[in-house]
């Protein structure tokens, strides 16, 4: 009888660590899933980028500084490996396009150019879909973050080498309150 009650701890004991470790495995893909969304939605914005600057540089062509810090912006965008490398080097991007598109309105016709409206149309449709898979991103990474650092699943998580997972964080200088001036 004592063996049997023992067998069956024994079993609830192999059980409770197969189903905590296949839930940090689950909740760790879900974390690498998401990322990976981003930096779907992010290689489409920056694909986007050279079409925009092309269409821009026939009206402004003399606008050279503006065009050659998106190219090194979107350069950077493109080599960031981790999720602060990529918000710090998307910020640095976004913050190129407002200037581009600063320089947009001192030009009319460009402003008209079917092309150009299609292009700033799916720019802005992406920079939606970059916020809904941050979104998302930062919510699984929490969950996966509360399995990995809370009892007794952290107990696994030590176990089997389960490290916290990095937020995809805004950078302090879209923190700031936009300004709004009448």
């Amino acid at each position: 009888m004592v063996g049997i009650i023992i067998a069956v701890v024994i079993g609830l004991v192999v059980l409770f660590f197969i189903g905590t470790y296949n839930i940090l495995v689950r909740s760790r893909n879900r974390v690498q899933n998401g990322w990976h969304q981003i930096d779907v939605q992010l290689k489409r914005r920056i694909d986007l980028i050279p079409n925009l600057v092309e269409t821009v540089k026939g009206y402004a062509a003399h606008e050279r500084a503006i065009f050659e810090k998106i190219a090194e912006a979107r350069q950077q965008a493109i080599s960031a490996k981790s999720p602060a490398e990529a918000a710090r080097a998307n910020n640095q991007l976004s913050e190129t396009l407002k200037t581009l598109f600063a320089v947009v309105e001192n030009y009319p016709d460009l402003k008209a150019n079917q092309n150009f409206l299609k292009l700033q149309e799916e720019l802005a449709h992406t920079e939606n879909k970059i916020s809904f898979a941050r979104q998302f991103y930062n919510d699984v990474v929490m969950d996966y973050n509360n399995r990995v650092q809370m009892f007794p699943s952290n107990i696994v998580a030590g176990m089997f080498g389960f490290k916290p997972a990095e937020f995809y964080t805004v950078p302090e200088a879209e923190r700031a309150t936009p300004k709004v001036q009448f």
